[in-house]
């Protein structure tokens, strides 16, 4: 099945000094940093395509920039129209905007992590709910061990939004805002107005706090059966390779196969996907050749490890 939103475009940020991950990030971007099998990149990308996303901008740094271009090209072996932008400085998630500002035009759109990794059943029902919603925005609440480190989101008693802070020293609830964030256009108006924080940044919550005061943020709660994995640290890192590594060797199906979902949801053909798979001389290459004679696996299940134990990440600071 082909859910497709052409109402919808994708803003993939992948820029960052990546100082958590020195000297990993000395000669690299961090998100081309290997997880598992896959650069990192791929992990966010399969997310915005699971919504039905096929515009998408990456940006990067001046200097990684030609590596992602190099990478994935315009996107076209996956069905995908690529853009690209460059960020000269690390001013703040809600920065995206501004740069991506001509590609949004007057659509709606989605903001993805570079470093963030979703999994689970439900994922690609509550992505496709969020893609569809008409007005404001949505953003997730999961649970973490220390919250300290990300947007917390409190709730009052009727389970309503109630507050957002950004890295606050005492957290008001457990629930983390993980990087990916769903807007209406009218995004583009409130970024334009925001002042930088005391850390001299755009801030992502007060985007999302913005929207709060209009009464417009819409806070999910992701599924039990999912998992999400922030990989931008040496140990979370290496945390999401073993994630990814277990499931797979588990289940035999590869989480964030570019070229699987893209076949899966009819961004590309058959043809196509033989072209790609055959570009590769390794057990990349034949898993996607697998999949041409395999249909076997429904679209909703692209990401789906029902059978298999649930894993929650230990965000300790």
């Amino acid at each position: 099945m082909s859910v497709i939103n052409l109402q919808l475009k994708g803003i993939l940020l992948a820029g960052g000094a990546g100082s958590r991950l020195a000297p990993l990030t000395h000669a690299t971007s961090k998100q081309l940093l290997p997880v598992f099998d896959k650069p990192m990149i791929y992990y966010p990308l399969a997310t915005l395509m699971l919504a039905g996303i096929r515009e998408v901008l990456i940006i990067s740094t001046p200097h990684d920039l030609p590596a992602y271009q190099r990478l994935f090209g315009d996107g076209q072996q996956l069905g995908l129209t690529l853009q690209y932008a460059s960020q000269p400085r690390p001013e703040g998630l809600a920065q995206a905007f501004l740069l991506g500002r001509s590609f949004v035009g007057t659509s709606h759109c989605a903001l993805a992590l570079g470093d963030n990794l979703f999994d689970g059943l439900s994922l690609r029902g509550q992505l496709l709910k969020a893609a569809d919603r008409s007005t404001g925005a949505t953003v997730f609440g999961y649970p973490v061990a220390d919250p300290r480190q990300f947007g917390v989101v409190e709730f009052d008693e009727t389970g309503r939004a109630f507050s957002i802070e950004e890295k606050p020293v005492n957290p008001r609830s457990r629930y983390a805002v993980p990087g990916l964030y769903f807007y209406d256009n009218q995004v583009l108006e409130i970024a334009a107005r925001l002042k930088p924080s005391p850390r001299g940044e755009l801030e992502i919550t007060d985007v999302n706090r913005a929207y709060l005061e209009r009464d417009q943020l819409h806070v999910e709660g992701l599924g039990q059966d999912i998992t999400w994995l922030d990989a931008g640290t040496p140990e979370r890192l290496l945390q999401a390779s073993q994630f990814v590594c277990e499931r797979e060797r588990l289940r035999g199906k590869k989480i964030a196969c570019l070229e699987e979902i893209a076949y899966r949801q009819a961004f590309i053909g058959a043809e196509q996907l033989e072209c790609v798979a055959r570009s590769y001389t390794n057990n990349y290459g034949q898993y996607l050749l697998n999949l041409l004679n395999d249909s076997s696996l429904p679209s909703n299940q692209l990401q789906s490890f029902e059978d298999l134990p649930k894993v929650r990440a230990n965000f300790a600071a």
